[in-house]
């Protein structure tokens, strides 16, 4: 079972969570099972708290521990897959081929 990465935009008007809109901004799916199988391995502690079968909401505030996980994880990695689905998750759509 793969791990499915999304970037959701938070909209909301006012306090109320009942006007909390979430907005998909990019997706990447991990059909091959690769980025869980990296994060169990990472030793990493925010990738390590990686669950194949639950849902992972990170806010603005943990992006940045998030994305330096993933730089440094994909620094180590040599298979291509492995680097491509990282370089996804990190950069994107815009991803460098």
């Amino acid at each position: 079972m793969g791990v499915d990465v999304m970037l959701m935009q938070v909209t909301q008007g006012g306090t109320s969570p009942k006007k909390r809109r979430l907005t998909t901004v990019d997706f990447t799916r991990d059909r091959a099972d690769l980025f869980s199988t990296l994060c169990v391995n990472s030793g990493l502690p925010m990738l390590n708290r990686v669950d194949p079968y639950r849902t992972r909401i990170l806010t603005s505030a943990d992006m940045p521990q998030f994305l330096s996980e993933i730089d440094a994880t994909c620094d180590l990695t040599v298979e291509q897959g492995e680097r491509d689905i990282l370089q996804k998750i990190r950069f994107g759509r815009s991803a460098p081929r």
